[in-house]
């Protein structure tokens, strides 16, 4: 082979070597690059739960001496903007993204693309199809949907006329619910009539209110209502106190905030399933940087499930995920 040819080839083959330690796990940025960049895209950034993600991942982020990207779209259906997110800090270079995805399928490309540049992702709270991510972090989704149908059966004595109020279609955490809720309702309480099982209430809170709205002016004689996450529970509650009917309609929803916590204080709501975001952003950030130093971690892990109610709302495990400490959002 002639010099120049050998000289030619040796620089492209060191330069691949050097592009594959960037990316490599265990490689991350390299010392003289700073410390890793995380970017941790939820599905939005407004409700309370949100919020409780951003401080976990920023808690995991400080203990590890790594830095993070906060960002996600402003309403939870906007699917362009979230592709435009991933694709514009994958782009840009970040070391790894930390993903909830908006829908389970839209998203697939993106984070394709992001594996090929050797980004690895990490999904949380809503899963995402094939197998181009590294780990999935969440709550057991179908699961929180039994502990709602078991809270309504018990309260209406396995009796009664319910509507439930879904999500979103394409949302694989909501939709695992709104699954665990109707097929343990019908299994476990065949004695409560489901008047409506098809009408969704969307991501905010106001085009959930008109949904249920509009259900409440169809049906007159309801006993219990299900709403499978936060923006679908505020919605109802307010319809509900709008008909005078808060407190008299057994109410069972997902998530908490403040509005959401005064009415289950008052009896308005009578069964919250709580999540533990802060604890699903911690270990989804710390799984990252598992990944890329070539750490040993779990590809799949869940976190806690708990049902509040007016009873044990005080007790201190209950508390913890109805009120977390977001302090460190303020520094």
């Amino acid at each position: 082979m002639a010099r120049p040819r050998r000289i030619l080839i040796s620089a492209v083959i060191l330069a691949l070597i050097g592009c594959a330690a960037c990316r490599a796990p265990g490689g991350g940025r390299g010392a003289d690059r700073g410390p890793l960049t995380i970017a941790v895209i939820p599905m939005g950034t407004t409700h309370e739960f949100w919020k409780s993600v951003h401080a976990g991942a920023l808690t995991a982020a400080r203990e590890l001496g790594v830095e993070i990207i906060w960002k996600g779209p402003l309403k939870e259906d906007d699917r362009n903007e979230q592709v435009q997110i991933v694709e514009t800090l994958s782009g840009a270079g970040v070391d790894a993204l930390v993903l909830s995805p908006l829908d389970d399928r839209a998203l697939l490309r993106p984070v394709a693309d992001a594996h090929r540049a050797g980004i690895p992702t990490v999904v949380f709270n809503s899963a995402l199809q094939g197998e181009e991510h590294v780990a999935y972090i969440s709550t057991d989704n179908f699961q929180g949907g039994v502990l709602a149908a078991r809270a309504v059966g018990s309260l209406t004595e396995g009796r009664g006329r319910l509507i439930l109020v879904r999500v979103k279609a394409g949302v694989e955490g909501t939709m695992k619910r709104e699954e665990g809720f109707l097929s343990t309702l019908r299994a476990e309480f065949p004695g409560i009539v489901i008047l409506s099982d098809n009408q969704y209430g969307g991501t905010s809170t106001e085009t959930a209110y008109q949904t249920m709205e509009n259900l409440l002016s169809r049906f007159s004689d309801v006993d219990a209502v299900f709403t499978p996450n936060e923006s679908t529970t505020f919605g109802a509650l307010r319809a509900l106190q709008d008909h005078g009917l808060a407190g008299k309609v057994i109410l069972v929803g997902f998530d908490a905030s403040a509005k959401l916590i005064e009415a289950l204080e008052k009896g308005e709501i009578r069964g919250l399933v709580l999540q533990d975001p802060f604890a699903m952003g911690y270990l989804s950030l710390k799984t990252a940087v598992a990944h890329l130093r070539g750490e040993t971690y779990e590809k799949t892990a869940a976190t806690a499930l708990v049902l509040a109610t007016p009873e044990n709302m005080k007790e201190p495990p209950v508390r913890r995920l109805l009120r977390p400490d977001l302090s460190i959002l303020k520094d």
